[in-house]
């Protein structure tokens, strides 16, 4: 059975070419949208549909590309999104916390420009193309593809700056493999939360915690219109104690606050009881975000203030 795929271009490294000084930009022409797929039972459509380095994305740009599948689902069998890799993660995972058709959605990209040696580009890109038209990956939720590995949405995360291999899944491992002759699962996707947003917007800074730490980066946002704060916690989700007495003022002011740790493996979670540890913070009222970065603990808090959560559903979805 032909399997109809609708491609979204929107930038990144695998869009882009390296000058002979070695310097990557973006190109006139995409030169992904030549690429001939070799793949039996798939037709493409491709769409240029934005034209941006990763870090220019914007939770518009998020929100667009939802929009955008959510009114192609019954025209096409499953979509893929080209991306750059720096912010290819939050954009995934902005997709997989929205309502989206029971399609298989697969992001994919490259560390390497489409005319450097040893380019990843289109391989990683035909092998998006063989995750979205296979028909086990429709109830695995947003996919990330790169590497002839498959990643869910919610936990994969860049760990290299400039290795093939960069994206991984700290604690639970790819959800399955690209072979040669087959795709493969060995892992289900966790069920989730969906909404089904027009738009998601809001200030929602990260504050990274470290040793010996002052309070004038949380002085700052008492001057300043703030909707949520994300804090990247020492350990388990332990903070130095002199921050607490801004943290409280921000909290008294009815802010969310939300905790991860900065750990790259492991959970938050309230284990210390001594001050400013894991008890004190949750009885406080800061809420621990399970498995996520900040970043993406960043968008999951922005999401769910947008979908006009508060009070103790916010911090049963926050924590959940």
């Amino acid at each position: 059975m032909m399997k109809n795929i609708l491609v979204l271009h929107t930038g990144g490294t695998i869009s882009m070419q390296a000058d002979d000084k070695g310097q990557v930009s973006s190109s006139a022409v995409n030169p992904m949208t030549t690429v001939s797929h070799p793949l039996d039972g798939i037709t493409v459509t491709a769409l240029d549909f934005l034209n941006l380095p990763s870090p220019h994305i914007r939770l518009k740009d998020m929100s667009a590309l939802y929009q955008k599948i959510k009114s192609e689902a019954e025209n096409y069998d499953g979509f893929v999104i080209t991306h750059g890799t720096d912010t290819l993660e939050e954009t995934a995972y902005f997709l997989d916390t929205m309502e989206l058709p029971l399609r298989p959605i697969v992001l994919t990209g490259a560390m390497r420009s489409s005319n450097e040696l040893g380019s990843d580009g289109v391989y990683n890109y035909l092998c998006a193309l063989r995750v979205a038209a296979d028909d086990k990956s429709a109830d695995k939720g947003v996919l990330v593809v790169m590497n002839d590995e498959i990643h869910a949405a919610k936990y994969v995360t860049k760990t290299h700056t400039t290795n093939v291999s960069t994206f991984q899944t700290p604690t639970h491992g790819p959800l399955g493999l690209v072979t040669k002759g087959e795709i493969l699962y060995f892992k289900t996707a966790d069920p989730r939360v969906r909404f089904d947003l027009p738009k998601v917007e809001g200030i929602v800074p990260i504050i990274k915690v470290y040793a010996d730490m002052d309070t004038v980066l949380l002085d700052a946002l008492q001057q300043t219109r703030v909707d949520g704060l994300v804090l990247e916690a020492l350990g388990a989700g332990n903070l130095p104690p002199a921050i607490l007495p801004a943290l409280c003022s921000l909290l008294d002011k009815g802010l969310p606050i939300v905790l991860v740790s900065r750990c790259f493996n492991g959970i938050a979670e309230p284990v210390y009881a001594y001050p400013g540890g894991g008890v004190q913070l949750r009885e406080m009222g800061i809420l621990f975000v399970k498995e996520l970065n900040a970043q993406k603990a960043r968008l999951k808090l922005l999401i769910a203030l947008a979908a006009g959560l508060k009070g103790q559903e916010l911090a049963d979805y926050i924590q959940g």
